[in-house]
């Protein structure tokens, strides 16, 4: 039995180190998990949320953010989503492996996720799903550890702080908006929402309820996951532009074209949970959302930055 498990253990930190290689290797592992699991709906949240973050980072090797920042900022900021993003994949795929090999033994083997420094919030989560099958409280108890899970290496580390969140341009803060994820459909539409405030764990976690609302509970639900499933991530934001402005030329490249692969390490697995952290009022029912087409607002942003651009240079040269 021990080394059963230490095989089982082997297997999905192999795994998850060979699918964590970069920003596509993530988005196409979440998805390719959520087909042969469609009850855990987060993995398919996690892919779209990923695939955001490709988009952000092949703006930074595109026509036109190159203009705006200086090379240092464009490596800060590329190196604040891969960390982030790959923080998260290390601590929520090994879970996903776990479950999935549960799913296969037909009985809980969530003891191994102590081995992978994953937190005790989410060991019980696990249990208690395995024994109610809330689909809903599933998905939001992985946002709410998700959130955890950055919130000290990445948006309160020292390093990114100070380079990142408190030097970040307002134009830029705006435009890189942290907080807005967009989910494209075949039609040319985008949706989505944005929400300030990302510094604050509570509302990035408000944002992840809400957008899991939009895919799995709205009337763009089948559209959304369609066009997920039929069109191929780059990590370029020319993927979808094509569908908004169907002859518009590539501005953003193939992200495996534009960076390398990054090696990380995870040294500090404490616990988040261990300061007893109220998760209970995260699972609070999401407010009634207005606005989620962002199509108009879109356009309006790439324009507004476009103009921001140019004016800056005709400014700089006049």
């Amino acid at each position: 039995m021990v080394q059963h498990n230490e095989n089982i253990i082997q297997h999905v930190r192999k795994l998850t180190n060979s699918q964590n290689r970069d920003n596509i290797s993530r988005t196409v592992s979440y998805a390719t998990f959520f087909k042969n699991n469609p009850e855990i709906r987060w993995a398919m949240l996690a892919s779209l949320v990923s695939r955001n973050a490709g988009y952000s980072m092949c703006d930074l090797k595109g026509d036109w953010l190159p203009r705006l920042l200086s090379k240092d900022t464009r490596k800060h900021l590329f190196l604040t989503y891969e960390r982030a993003n790959w923080l998260i994949f290390q601590d929520a795929y090994p879970q996903l492996l776990i479950y999935e090999y549960s799913k296969k033994q037909d009985e809980p083997c969530f003891h191994l996720l102590r081995y992978f420094g994953v937190s005790t919030f989410m060991v019980m989560e696990w249990e208690r799903f395995w024994k109610e099958k809330d689909l809903k409280r599933i998905c939001t108890s992985l946002i709410i550890n998700e959130q955890h899970v950055i919130e000290k290496p990445v948006i309160k580390d020292g390093f990114y702080k100070q380079r990142i969140f408190s030097k970040m341009p307002f134009l830029l803060q705006d435009y890189m908006h942290f907080s807005t994820v967009l989910f494209p459909v075949e039609s040319g539409e985008v949706i989505g929402i944005s929400v300030h405030g990302f510094k604050k764990t509570k509302n990035r976690i408000e944002t992840g309820k809400k957008l899991y609302t939009i895919m799995f509970e709205s009337e763009w639900s089948e559209e959304i996951l369609s066009f997920a499933d039929k069109v191929t991530h780059t990590g370029s934001r020319h993927d979808f532009e094509t569908y908004i402005y169907p002859s518009k030329k590539r501005e953003t490249p193939f992200l495996r074209l534009a960076f390398p692969v990054i090696d990380h390490h995870r040294s500090n697995t404490r616990d988040w949970y261990r300061k007893r952290v109220n998760t209970e009022q995260f699972y609070e029912p999401v407010k009634p959302m207005h606005r989620v087409v962002l199509t108009d607002w879109y356009k309006q942003k790439q324009r507004q930055l476009k103009i921001g651009i140019l004016l800056k240079e005709w400014m700089f040269h006049a």
